[in-house]
């Protein structure tokens, strides 16, 4: 379970571009969550590829 506290205005932008996809707030952050994990996780292996063949 996560919990958050934020301001009216923020959830207001969050219900808009949740209304735009036709989601919740809650699943809208959800996957916005997943989403920015996996850009992170993607971003290391392309490091450690590039350590590995010595690209710079």
């Amino acid at each position: 379970m996560l919990s958050l506290r934020i301001d009216g205005q923020l959830l207001d932008r969050l219900r808009r571009h949740a209304a735009i996809r036709g989601m919740s707030v809650q699943d809208y952050v959800v996957r916005t969550l997943i989403r920015d994990d996996f850009d992170e996780r993607f971003k290391s292996a392309v490091e450690e590829t590039e350590k590995f063949y010595g690209v710079k």
